[in-house]
C-alpha cells in the first residue's frame, strides 16, 4: 500500500510542478533569475519530502507550493513594471571589454575573475581579446560577445534609453547625450511624457520608439 502511494504521489507531484512551472512562464535554464532559482530549488525540496514521507498529509506539500508559486508570479508582475526591482532582483549587464579592453573594476563588481572570462571566450570559439568590441556580462551569468566588424573602426550596439518609460542616465552617459537632448528630440516626434514609451534606443542617427499598449 505504501508503495503504491509513493506512485500516486511521484505522478500527481509531477503534474503540479509541471503545472506550476508552465504558470511561471518560459525561461531557458541559463536565463533563470534568482527568484526562479530560489522557488524551483525550493518546490523541488518540498516535492521530494512529500514523496519519502507518504503518511504526512499531501496538502502540507500542496499549499506552500501553492504559495511560492502566487509569490513568485506577483513579484515577476511587479518585476515586469518596475525597471528598479528589476534591477534590483536581477542585476544589470555589464560590459567587461570594451574596444578590446578589459575593465577591471566591472569584473570586480560581479566578482568574475580571469578565469571565468577566458572560459567563456573559448567556449565562443574567440582566440583574441582584441578580436572583441564589446563582452557583456549578462544577468544570467552568460557572455554576450560582439565582435570587431572592421579592424580599427569601432562599433556599437543597442542601448535602450527608455525602458517602460523610464529614462537610462547611464546608456546616455555612454552615448555623450544628455536627458535634454532626449527630451528634445522626443518632442519634435510628437512624444511629450516618457511614460507613454515602452522601450527607445538610438543607433546610427536613428531612433527606434515602442508605444505601450
Amino acid at each position: 500500500m505504501v508503495y503504491w502511494t509513493i506512485i500516486f504521489r511521484v505522478v500527481f507531484l509531477y503534474i503540479v510542478i509541471l503545472f506550476v512551472f508552465r504558470l511561471m512562464g518560459r525561461r531557458e535554464i541559463g536565463e533563470l533569475s534568482i527568484l526562479d532559482l530560489v522557488v524551483f530549488i525550493m518546490i523541488g525540496e518540498m516535492a521530494v519530502i512529500a514523496i519519502e514521507q507518504p503518511k504526512d498529509p499531501l496538502m502540507h506539500t500542496l499549499v506552500p507550493i501553492s504559495l511560492l508559486a502566487v509569490i513568485q508570479v506577483s513579484l515577476a508582475y511587479v518585476s515586469l513594471k518596475s525597471v528598479k526591482f528589476r534591477e534590483f532582483i536581477d542585476g544589470k549587464p555589464e560590459i567587461v571589454i570594451k574596444h578590446g579592453k578589459i575593465d577591471e573594476k566591472a569584473m570586480k563588481r560581479h566578482r568574475y575573475n580571469y578565469h571565468d572570462l577566458l572560459l567563456q571566450l573559448r567556449d565562443k570559439d574567440i582566440r583574441h581579446i582584441d578580436d572583441i568590441e564589446y563582452a557583456i556580462l549578462e544577468t544570467s551569468g552568460t557572455l554576450s560577445i560582439l565582435k570587431k566588424q572592421n579592424k580599427g573602426k569601432e562599433g556599437t550596439f543597442t542601448l535602450p534609453l527608455i525602458l517602460d518609460g523610464e529614462i537610462h542616465d547611464e546608456h546616455l552617459q555612454m552615448m555623450n547625450k544628455t536627458e535634454q537632448w532626449l527630451m528634445k528630440e522626443l518632442r519634435k516626434r510628437g512624444y511629450k511624457d516618457t511614460k507613454d514609451i515602452s522601450f527607445c534606443s538610438f543607433h546610427d542617427g536613428q531612433f527606434f520608439i515602442d508605444k505601450k499598449d
